[in-house]
């Protein structure tokens, strides 16, 4: 009895002894207990049901365009702190935020377009500002090259980094392709930060191949070395789960996470502190054993997912988070979860089987922007130009309807040096 609960990671016992510091430290990598063959994978014959959210539609036009004849259509919208609240009020069927606003950027040319729109299985992933070229997955079963659509999404910059760089072969509907990846060309980048551009495909998965029934989202810096079949399998049809995704090695709580981001220098120190007072006022504590959750922190650079209605609705406030506030999704994660409660059930699987998903490569050069090394807000008053983001992390500059002044943030012990 004992072992059962030490053994399996998922029980109470062994999170709560873990939270502890009480057990072993867990190894980098581990063994997926894969299928042994990806031809003996039953593929499920009908999708899982949508019974909270039936019909989810989409917000297309940036309404507070029509009342100021000097603003811009944002890609993300003009979302307002009313339409924020009521967007986590679930019905049957619901209109929301979920970027692509109309004039507001991420463009697919035609010849794209009409590519993925046959792909029901999809592994996605992107490169932007030119920080990498493809790398081509390895061990992939020739069912899985004929069922999924392996797509990278980049923007001009990297597409002409990557032509300079490695063979590009074109095909004759005008096709881009590195391997077995085809480059999904997106045209009119709609952020100022190459990190919140990527967020677009990584989060909004659903609404760049919106016929995709599953998608596997990696990271542009990481190789594949696991049949996506695999993944499916392991991560969702093997315990009926609808979104998979693994927890973060060092913290659980995004108060850690957020203070081991400034630490680092990832973004803005004091618009961090905004975003997470903002969370702390609204509810968001920080991560207990009392929760619900493993933990509120995710590793966000592998995600495996199958595009249901409520899926799709949780992917898009998130992504409507890391919009309005810091591109650092992982902050936003835990704070949806929680506002969603125990609708959205969802799978955490352990660091250990994640980093054994991949090869991690390095960029081709280090990303850094001078927003990343900003102290103090009075910086942003010196310096007009540079640092303030002009169409992301709107809410960070837009009056807040509560008192933040009488907010504080918990103190953070630094469980890891790594974190």
């Amino acid at each position: 009895m004992a072992c059962a609960a030490i053994c399996n990671k998922d029980s109470k016992v062994f999170i709560m002894l873990d939270a502890m510091g009480l057990l072993p430290k867990p190894p980098h990598r581990c063994a997926i207990p894969l299928a042994n063959d990806p031809d003996s994978v039953i593929i499920p014959k009908s999708r899982t049901p949508d019974k909270i959210v039936k019909n989810l539609l989409y917000v297309s036009k940036d309404d507070s365009v029509n009342n100021d004849p000097h603003a811009v259509p944002l890609f993300g919208g003009h979302q307002t702190w009313v339409q924020r609240e009521n967007s986590y009020k679930l019905n049957s069927t619901m209109k929301v935020h979920c970027g692509f606003m109309q004039h507001g950027g991420a463009e697919m040319d035609p010849a794209d377009v009409k590519y993925v729109k046959k792909c029901r299985f999809v592994v996605a992933s992107g490169i932007f500002d030119g920080y990498d070229t493809p790398h081509q997955p390895s061990n992939i079963s020739l069912r899985s090259q004929k069922l999924f659509c392996f797509l990278m999404v980049v923007d001009e910059v990297s597409l002409n980094f990557i032509k300079n760089n490695v063979t590009v072969r074109e095909d004759s509907d005008g096709g881009k392709w590195v391997g077995i990846w085809r480059l999904i060309v997106i045209r009119h980048p709609p952020y100022d930060e190459p990190r919140r551009n990527g967020k677009v495909p990584k989060i909004l998965t659903h609404r760049l191949f919106p016929q995709a029934q599953y998608s596997i989202w990696i990271d542009g810096k990481m190789e594949l070395i696991v049949d996506p079949l695999l993944l499916l399998e392991r991560y969702l049809w093997r315990g009926k789960h609808t979104f998979a995704i693994a927890r973060h090695k060092h913290h659980q709580s995004i108060y850690e996470e957020a203070d081991a981001i400034k630490r680092r220098k990832r973004y803005a120190r004091p618009l961090i502190d905004l975003h997470m007072k903002i969370y702390l006022y609204e509810g968001m504590e920080p991560w207990s054993l009392s929760k619900s959750t493993i933990s509120d922190v995710p590793e966000g650079a592998v995600i495996v997912r199958e595009h249901t209605a409520l899926t799709n609705l949780f992917s898009c406030l998130w992504f409507n988070e890391v919009n309005l506030f810091t591109p650092r999704d992982q902050l936003s994660f835990g704070y949806v979860v929680y506002r969603l409660g125990d609708s959205f059930k969802f799978f955490m699987f352990p660091n250990c089987e994640y980093n054994s998903i991949f090869l991690l490569h390095s960029h081709t050069r280090e990303h850094s922007s001078v927003v990343e090394w900003v102290k103090s807000l009075d910086e942003f008053k010196k310096n007009s130009t540079g640092l303030k983001e002009s169409r992301g992390g709107l809410g960070l500059w837009t009056p807040y309807p509560g008192d933040l002044d009488s907010v504080y943030l918990p103190p953070v012990a630094r469980t890891s040096q790594a974190g």
